[in-house]
């Protein structure tokens, strides 16, 4: 049986899906887009964190310092749910992700976490631009 390794097709994929998704997460917060609520106000928690999903989705997608990018994403996806989700800052304590609707901010750490790991990979603008990786 012939084995086919599918991971250098499918990771620059899973990491450009992955950089989109945040990018236009940013996108919402800081300029309404696809959103009837609105941008949020810049100089706010959620002002900052759309300038990081916007910033490092685009980094990501992109594959340009992936690792820094997904670290700063891991950071804000846990800000996020701790922040949004948990309940914490109203008195509340709520930390099952499928009952505070942190599950996207679940899976986006652990894409970020993979991405940590993983690096840019072959397919990325930091590898065209330097011909190797940085802080991998």
């Amino acid at each position: 049986m012939k084995k086919y390794n599918l991971e250098p097709t499918l990771y620059p994929i899973f990491r450009i899906l992955v950089g989109l998704g945040f990018l236009l997460h940013g996108g919402m917060k800081l300029f309404g887009w696809f959103s009837d609520k609105g941008p949020v106000q810049l100089m706010s928690l959620f002002g900052l964190a759309g300038v990081i999903e916007l910033v490092a989705g685009l980094f990501i997608l992109l594959g340009f310092f992936s690792c820094i990018a997904a670290f700063f994403g891991a950071i804000d996806m846990i800000g996020a749910w701790v922040v949004s989700h948990t309940g914490i800052m109203n008195g509340a304590l709520k930390i099952n992700p499928l009952t505070n609707g942190g599950e996207l901010a679940m899976l986006y750490l652990a894409a970020f976490l993979v991405i940590i790991a993983k690096g840019s990979g072959k397919l990325s603008l930091e590898r065209a631009i330097f011909g190797k990786e940085f802080f991998h």
